[in-house]
């Protein structure tokens, strides 16, 4: 391994990416999927604007999640590639603290915003007639500033706490992002107190979520079951199938790396698990809660036809 400068305040970022033609495959890859959900989100964010009809609150819910998405990956890709292509792989302190302040606050606001989105779909399959109360706009924007100030505060608790840490080994952090768990191997003090609340954070923000939004699709597809139309519990068992496996490609490996001991995992696995939440779910949520959604195409073509008039 190489000798950084154990002096420096500065963090070393070892990347994803081993220096090798497979790395820049692995590399030019990445960046494809982060172009893809760019594009993705950025769309969903200006169709649900532009578009009259999809102003309902599931659609509000959607662009916010795409909004989260957006500022998601790109808390995390443009810092990876540069440091590939620059092989400059250091990241300041201040700057180290700042990626793991919004990656922790983005994080945590998606996991809510996930069981929001989860019971907004309980409440209109399963209470139809009490959709418009239970769902006001006034419950989706609390709803929302809520997973965004839960967010925050948890972001900011363990931000701080993890800065004030006495790193007195290596500064080079075996990541491709400054991630709490990646960080606490460099301490030179013992963080079992703090690796608990950890653990009780990942309990409140990743396991109960989890558990409510399986518990909304379980109702739904058990109200589904009932239904008369088989065409209907086809294209219902087909949504839930696809949302709950994006669900479990954005929980599943969070809580493998929040829950489970340190001595149990490689920093290998933790970085290939980190791709699942930090890159790919970005990509896969505007394809499928949106893009493969019939309104949503429906909107596409109205808001193409609107500008197409207008050149015209």
């Amino acid at each position: 391994m190489e000798n950084y400068n154990q002096t420096s305040t500065d963090f070393i970022l070892l990347g994803l990416f081993p220096p090798s033609r497979i790395g820049l495959y692995l590399f030019i890859f990445v960046i494809l999927i982060f172009l893809m959900a760019l594009i993705g989100n950025l769309s969903m964010i200006l169709l649900i604007f532009l578009d009259a009809h999809l102003h309902t609150p599931m659609y509000f819910l959607l662009s916010q999640l795409s909004l989260m998405d957006l500022n998601y990956i790109s808390t995390i890709v443009p810092k990876m590639a540069s440091n590939f292509l620059f092989g400059i792989k250091s990241i300041s302190f201040i700057g180290c603290g700042v990626q793991s302040f919004f990656f922790l606050t983005l994080a945590v606001a998606e996991a809510l915003l996930l069981t929001s989105m989860a019971y907004d779909r309980y409440v209109a399959i399963c209470f139809p007639l009490h959709y418009p109360i239970r769902m006001s706009r006034k419950v989706c924007v609390l709803m929302i500033t809520g997973s965004w100030i839960m967010g925050s505060v948890n972001s900011c608790a363990h931000t701080a706490y993890a800065l004030r840490i006495p790193y007195c080994q290596s500064r080079a952090i075996n990541h491709f992002f400054c991630e709490v768990p990646a960080m606490l191997t460099l301490a030179c003090m013992d963080t079992w107190v703090y690796e608990y609340t950890v653990f009780v954070s990942a309990i409140l923000f990743l396991v109960f979520p989890f558990i409510g939004i399986t518990y909304s699709y379980g109702r739904i597809l058990l109200a589904v079951y009932y239904m008369p139309s088989s065409e209907g519990r086809k294209k219902v068992y087909s949504t839930c199938s696809t949302h709950l496996t994006v669900v479990t490609f954005y929980y599943v490996p969070f809580a493998y790396i929040y829950l489970c001991s340190r001595s149990l995992r490689s920093p290998t696995e933790d970085k290939v698990l980190a791709v699942f939440y930090t890159v790919l779910t970005p990509m896969l949520n505007p394809i499928i809660y949106s893009l493969r959604n019939k309104m949503v195409m429906g909107a596409l073509r109205r808001v193409i036809q609107r500008f197409c008039s207008v050149k015209m």
